[in-house]
Formats: C-alpha cells, sequence, structure tokens
C-alpha cells in the first residue's frame, strides 16, 4: 500500500509540479527567457551600430604644418590641441566652454585628418592657418601673450580642458562630424549652406544663442565714404556700377533663415551677403546698410560664418549652468559626445 502511495506521489509531482517549475524557471523580471533574450540580442545590435570607427591611437601623433615657415612638426594630439584651444578661445571663458571648445576642436581635427583628401598632401595633416584649419599657437609664444599673474592659472585652464576630456569627440549617427565653430553667432547661429553652398549637413542647423550681447564680438561697424565703397567692389566686379543719386542705389533684398543677408543690391549688381561680409570686410553677413551724407554705414551683428558652436554662446550658456555636453548638443542637432 505505501508503495502505490509513493508511485501516486511521484505521478502528481511529474503531471503537475513539474510545468509549473519549469514555467517559473523561464520568467526573469516578468519577463520570458525568450522575451529576455530577445532584447539583448537587440541591445547588442543597436551597440554594433554605435560603435565609433576611429581609434585614438591613430591620431596620437599628427604632423602640424607652420605656413609662416613651411615647417612641419610632429607632436601628440593632445599637446596639439592645447595650442588649438589657447588661441582660439580667451582663457578667461568658463571651464565648461573650455571644455566643448576641446572636445570640438578634437573633431574637428579627426575629421579633417580622415576627410581632407590630401588638403596638405603628404607632407601634413593639418595646419596652423585658421582660414585654411584651426588657429595655433605654441605654449611659449602663448604664455608670452598673457600677463604674468594670470599666464599659470589660464595655462593650467586650457590643459585640465583638453586632458579632462581626452579621447571625447562628436558624432552623428556614428560618424564623427565636421565640427565648425565662430565666435558669435549675433544671436542665431547659420547653416552652413548659405554659407558655402553645396550639401547641407543635418547636424548643423541654425539654432537660438542668447546672451551673446553681453560680449564685444556682438556688434560692430565698417564707415566707407562712398568712393571706398565702390573701389572696394569694383575690385572683383570691374562692370560695377553705382548711383548714390537713387533712393534704392543699395537694398536689402533677402534674408536666410538666422536673419542675415541671402542677398544685398548695390548699384547694378546683386550680391550674396556672404560676399559683401569679404568684400567690406565686415565681422558677419548679419548687416544693416543706412547711406549718410558722403559715407556708407554697415551696422553688423555677430562675428565669424555663423556656422556651428557659437564660442561667445557656449561660454553664455556655461555661465548659466550648462555643462559641456549640454553645449555640444545645443549648437550641433542630434549629436552625441562619445569616446573614441
Amino acid at each position: 500500500m505505501k508503495r502505490i502511495f509513493i508511485i501516486l506521489l511521484i505521478f502528481i509531482f511529474t503531471v503537475f509540479a513539474l510545468p509549473i517549475i519549469f514555467t517559473n524557471t523561464n520568467i526573469v523580471n516578468g519577463k520570458s527567457a525568450e522575451k529576455v533574450n530577445q532584447e539583448n540580442i537587440i541591445k547588442n545590435e543597436e551597440q554594433q551600430v554605435n560603435k565609433i570607427d576611429y581609434n585614438y591611437k591613430q591620431y596620437d601623433k599628427i604632423r602640424l604644418l607652420h605656413t609662416k615657415t613651411n615647417e612641419v612638426e610632429e607632436l601628440p594630439l593632445d599637446e596639439y590641441l592645447l595650442g588649438v584651444v589657447s588661441s582660439e578661445m580667451p582663457a578667461d571663458f568658463h571651464e565648461e566652454a573650455l571644455n566643448a571648445q576641446a572636445v570640438v576642436a578634437r573633431t574637428y581635427t579627426i575629421y579633417s585628418i580622415s576627410n581632407s583628401g590630401g588638403k596638405h598632401g603628404d607632407v601634413a595633416d593639418i595646419c596652423d592657418d585658421s582660414n585654411c584649419c584651426q588657429a595655433w599657437i605654441s605654449k611659449e609664444d602663448r604664455l608670452a601673450k598673457w600677463d604674468e599673474n594670470v599666464r599659470d592659472s589660464n595655462w593650467k585652464k586650457i590643459e585640465m580642458a583638453v586632458y579632462n576630456t581626452a579621447g571625447k569627440i562628436i558624432t552623428y549617427n556614428g560618424k564623427v562630424i565636421d565640427a565648425f565653430f565662430h565666435s558669435n553667432s549675433g544671436g542665431a547661429t547659420e547653416a552652413p549652406v548659405n554659407v558655402w553652398g553645396g550639401t547641407d549637413y543635418p547636424y548643423l542647423q541654425s539654432v537660438q544663442t542668447s546672451g551673446e550681447d553681453a560680449y564685444s564680438q556682438y556688434s560692430s561697424e565698417v564707415i566707407l565714404t562712398k568712393e571706398e565703397l565702390k573701389d572696394k567692389i569694383i575690385k572683383k566686379h570691374s562692370d560695377f556700377t553705382i548711383d548714390y543719386s537713387q533712393p534704392d542705389c543699395i537694398k536689402i533684398l533677402e534674408y536666410t533663415e538666422s536673419g542675415r543677408v541671402r542677398t544685398v543690391k548695390i548699384g547694378n549688381l546683386n550680391l550674396s551677403g556672404v560676399e559683401v561680409r569679404t568684400l567690406l570686410g565686415l565681422k558677419s553677413a548679419n548687416f544693416s546698410v543706412q547711406i549718410e551724407g558722403d559715407n556708407v554705414k554697415f551696422s553688423v551683428k555677430g562675428y565669424g560664418h555663423g556656422v556651428g558652436m557659437s564660442q561667445t554662446g557656449a561660454d553664455s550658456m556655461a555661465k548659466a549652468g550648462s555643462n559641456y555636453i549640454d553645449i555640444i548638443k545645443h549648437f550641433y542637432t542630434g549629436v552625441e559626445v562619445v569616446d573614441m
């Protein structure tokens, strides 16, 4: 009888208890093991998509062309960036603005080397001319330009910005971006298609920036005599004529979305705001024009091409409490800051 009872217990356990135990062992935090496995696969695939293809050691040493002497110097990337950050941004800017500048400069460098298409041939990776690449200054020359009482503290801030962000670059869809920057946007940054034409960049869109009017770079004036204006334009356009007696001899015809001049009529020519900026030496293409007696006055907002990060805008954001990642994500749309 006892034997029959044991056999009956085994039968009941096998039929009813084992399936329940088996089912429960395949539940993890309310999810089936199969569901958890599928989520892990998706997560691994996403990690592969976001994997950066840039090896930091690949750019450990760069060849810098000194344009004044035509000499090439090989130096570590971050040592090069010390010269860029100290040349491109005032050391008295907020630490988070300097951090952002360091990451932007590193990103710009990696992009330039990877996508320059041999701008400097096989001789160098990048140069020290801001009109071509990024401005750069040696530590010795930089220290000499600072007052003695701030040299050590200024240089320490530059070092902290570069080394505290070591390896950090900006990417869009897993690829390093072309990280343009400028001094002051005049309140809104510009889309690159309005400056250089060609293909637009999804991560370089026009964004609003507050607080820039507190900086000296925000506003400027260029006053030319009527003859000076004529002489400057005729150097480029030999067919240029203008009759200053006509009320609409100078008239802005169209603005870009950021408020910069897209097209302006000057005499018999319709010129882009970007070209007028170059021809007349304006600090920005965001300008208004007034004829005052024998003079023509251009009132200008902002400083630079306006694309990408505004340096004074970055400083303003930092002073308001933003960190360098917040700053970068404000000026570059849809990007991530990642380790190489």
